[in-house]
């Protein structure tokens, strides 16, 4: 198969660990005979200090030709100052919006040996396997009217929350779908005690529900969802949000098993998905060899899963993260009293020698 991919490093930490990404996508084509052809172009600072474009046009084309995009992470303190249509985030919400990827998935997993690197008990932590599935292309992040309008010291700013049924719909069917390969359970969040946008959003989920008998749904606001998810995560399948509570609950949940360097994405639906890590650019950490690559290694493996249907090879990548995490090897973000980290360029190579030796044993089993 022909695995035609446009690369994103972006800012920060995204190239460090785009560039381990890729090379365990590069060990996977080789090892199961597909052809990888990749493009790198840029996106969020990176562009915006060479094009003055945080999207720009090259960029843009080049994703709509390929197969799938993979990013890094864009953003960075140095252009908080910039007009909002200028600033790195802009390019990203511009291009999920070009591409159609209107249903983000982040599962929150957490894997065995890792229990005692979260804040909670091991007892409450342990067997956590949660699939976010978060509308993106609706809401606050992308209603209209909104601005910064009057005089200093009067200003007011106004951003709208919007969802119509059809929007709804979609990312609904997109999460009873999942269920049904998982747990059969649909957790849907909202707040439809004080907003008429979550009233709808219950409605029409409802509604959906009854296509999905053998799926369980549930409805929760999302400040007792926030409180639950640190009571009692493994209780928990798929959650179904629209897309601010969806980015925040989601990013609480990496804090629940262990570390958001741990956590992949997938924004899929439209002719492109785009895959790339949860946790954000981290310019604080950048240039110093300690990022935790497994969330953009694992964003690899969902690429492969949601645009190629290659299950075999992106559970060989999952398969070689778990036993790499099993035999100890742990970068910064997972360490803690004097623990040796692991710098992220070894915890790669760890991940790339674990996934040619479960190739090559596959090969033998079928040959």
């Amino acid at each position: 198969m022909l695995l035609n991919l446009t690369i994103l490093p972006g800012d920060g930490i995204g190239p460090e660990v785009t560039e381990q990404a890729v090379l365990i996508l590069q060990a996977i084509a080789g090892a199961f005979g597909h052809q990888l052809q990749l493009q790198h172009k840029n996106i969020g600072g990176a562009a915006l200090t060479v094009s003055n474009d945080p999207l720009p046009p090259e960029t843009l084309q080049a994703c709509l030709s390929s197969s799938a995009v993979f990013l890094g992470a864009v953003g960075s303190p140095a252009y908080d100052h910039y007009p909002n249509h200028l600033r790195p985030e802009a390019g990203l919400l511009r291009l999920r919006r070009q591409l159609g990827a209107y249903a983000n998935l982040r599962p929150a997993i957490c894997f065995p040996g890792l229990e005692d690197c979260s804040p909670l008990r091991a007892d409450v932590v342990r067997g956590t396997n949660i699939m976010f599935v978060r509308e993106l292309l609706g809401g606050l992040y992308f209603g209209e009217p909104r601005s910064i309008e009057g005089a200093p010291g009067s200003r007011v700013a106004t951003n709208t929350m919007s969802y119509g049924e059809q929007a709804i719909e979609r990312i609904a069917r997109v999460a009873f779908d999942l269920a049904t390969t998982r747990r059969q359970k649909v957790l849907s969040v909202d707040k439809a005690n004080v907003l008429e946008c979550s009233r709808l959003w219950r409605e029409v989920v409802t509604r959906c529900a009854e296509d999905y008998p053998s799926v369980k749904l549930s409805h929760m606001y999302v400040d007792s969802a926030a409180m639950s998810l640190v009571q009692r995560p493994k209780d928990f399948d798929v959650i179904l949000t629209e897309n601010m509570f969806g980015d925040i609950l989601s990013d609480q949940a990496g804090g629940v098993v262990g570390s958001l360097g741990l956590l992949a994405s997938a924004s899929i639906g439209g002719p492109v998905g785009v895959y790339e890590p949860v946790h954000g650019s981290a310019p604080d950490i950048a240039g110093k060899g300690i990022a935790n690559p497994l969330g953009a290694i694992l964003s690899a493996a969902m690429l492969l899963r949601h645009s190629f249907q290659l299950e075999r090879e992106a559970a060989c990548i999952e398969s070689a993260v778990t036993d790499v995490l099993n035999h100890g090897y742990r970068t910064a973000d997972l360490t803690s009293g004097g623990q040796k980290a692991t710098p992220t360029s070894e915890m790669g190579q760890q991940v790339l020698q674990t996934v040619n030796e479960l190739a090559s044993d596959a090969k033998r089993k079928s040959a």
